[in-house]
């Protein structure tokens, strides 16, 4: 395919150190030279270099810029083209107006994710690590950038390509005993055997699969509200693990009238931490809506943090919160343990139902630790740091992959009914492609647009 050349602004809008207007395509080194002044032209100088000069107005000879000029030549560049990257001072108005230079010149303003995309298309990278780039942009915890540094660095990739090998084998197989039966070096598929290969397929994309949950708490965060009545420390809380005053603490019950958000990382596992309004009845019109407010987060949660005052007797409030958790991944802060205790322990750990009970004074920050450990054990079983970080965490993988095992479960469920080989074939190619699709072998335009566009500007 011939592309146009584009060019966008890769760096964060607003004042900084330095902004970078990228290049990309035939004409970015004959764009560049038109605005550049140095020591060389841009088109004389090594591939990998880079070189002080200014940009200067083609037409007036004003100079707008002092900047420093990458040169990358094709083929080794992320998009496989021609780059050119100016590096200017940051600030809105000096690299707007050097972009509006680089476009006055030839170049199109690229859209969002095209040099990602170019480099999909090129076949700089496959679609997994496509998707594995835009992971590692939006990742929020070191674990979260570690995972996606796998994905892009082609660990996925590997994987799925050596399952499709093994159905293509299979397939060939069954083909060469249909078309060549006299064929003696070729492999005799009988139905035993295709089940066997199959089985092992399965094998493989069930244990991928299991990795999924984690991978999408990795990639999303956790869904994370905190609970309780009016004035039991649910704001305190939000502090100490925001380690920021984000919410108001009075001893004044419902000073949180509405929903607070914010994301936090707790032992490498991303928080999306909501502090809701005490939930109780009232008559304030605005702590209603709060808490109305509270009860839709609650329905939305994946991981609940309920707070209860360990220095007061249990409430009927209480108890209907518990009630309202039942079957929930939840833990149970009994807050303000620097007082007199006065909730009957035995029937706390009754009502939490072998879920974690953590004893903290949040006023004198203890308790914190054992909270975050018995979050981070609660969704990683084996620790997040003993994992291989090999998660399986974007959405659209894990829808295809399942329907990859389905393929595999029909051809598997066809065999047992000793459904001809040649018919079984169908399923296993099925699956083949449904995989092929997860790294862009098999895969429409229109999904590629789709997902290059959720690409911020210039990548």
């Amino acid at each position: 395919m011939e592309f146009d050349t584009i060019a966008a602004i890769s760096t964060p809008s607003g004042e900084g150190a330095i902004a970078i207007v990228r290049i990309s395509g035939d004409a970015a080194l004959a764009i560049a030279d038109k605005m550049y002044k140095g020591k060389a032209r841009l088109a004389d100088v090594d591939t990998h270099t880079i070189h002080y000069g200014h940009i200067e107005n083609p037409e007036t000879q004003a100079t707008i810029e002092e900047v420093m000029i990458s040169v990358l030549r094709a083929p080794k560049t992320f998009t496989r083209e021609d780059v050119v990257e100016i590096n200017c001072h940051g600030g809105l108005v000096s690299v707007n107006k050097i972009l509006d230079l680089v476009l006055s010149q030839g170049a199109r303003l690229a859209e969002p994710g095209e040099f990602t995309k170019r480099a999909f298309l090129n076949g700089r990278i496959d679609l997994s690590q496509a998707e594995g780039v835009m992971d590692l942009i939006r990742a929020k915890t070191d674990r979260a950038m570690n995972v996606a540094m796998k994905q892009l660095e082609g660990r996925l990739s590997e994987r799925i390509r050596r399952l499709r090998q093994q159905l293509l084998e299979t397939v060939a197989n069954v083909e060469v005993n249909i078309d060549y039966p006299e064929y003696d070096d070729a492999e005799t598929i009988t139905l035993d055997r295709l089940s066997e290969r199959a089985a092992d397929v399965r094998h493989e994309i069930d244990n991928l699969l299991a990795t999924a949950r984690q991978g999408k708490i990795l990639r999303e965060g956790l869904a994370t509200a905190i609970i309780g009545r009016p004035n039991v420390g649910k704001s305190s809380l939000m502090n100490s693990l925001v380690h920021e005053n984000k919410a108001i603490v009075t001893e004044v019950p419902g000073t949180t009238r509405d929903v607070l958000e914010e994301y936090v990382n707790i032992r490498g596992v991303p928080l999306r931490l909501i502090d809701t309004a005490g939930i109780r009845e009232t008559e304030d019109i605005v702590e209603k809506i709060g808490v109305e407010r509270s009860r839709q987060v609650l329905d939305e949660a994946e991981l609940i943090l309920l707070v209860i005052n360990s220095a007061e007797e249990l409430k009927k409030e209480d108890e209907a919160l518990f009630q309202a958790i039942q079957g929930m991944n939840a833990v149970i802060i009994l807050n303000k343990t620097d007082l007199d205790p006065e909730v009957e322990m035995d029937k706390i750990y009754e009502l939490a139902e072998g879920r974690p009970v953590i004893q903290a004074s949040l006023l004198q920050d203890e308790g914190i630790d054992e909270l975050e450990n018995s979050i981070s054990q609660l969704f990683f079983e084996e620790g997040v740091e003993t994992a291989d970080l090999s998660y399986l965490s974007n959405a659209r993988h894990i829808g295809l992959l399942s329907q990859a095992k389905r393929s595999i479960d029909d051809a598997l469920e066809a065999a047992e009914m000793e459904v001809p080989v040649d018919m079984i074939q169908i399923d296993i190619t099925r699956a083949w492609e449904q995989l092929g699709e997860i790294v862009g072998e098999n895969v429409n335009e229109s999904l590629i647009d789709q997902l290059f566009s959720q690409f911020c500007l210039g990548k």
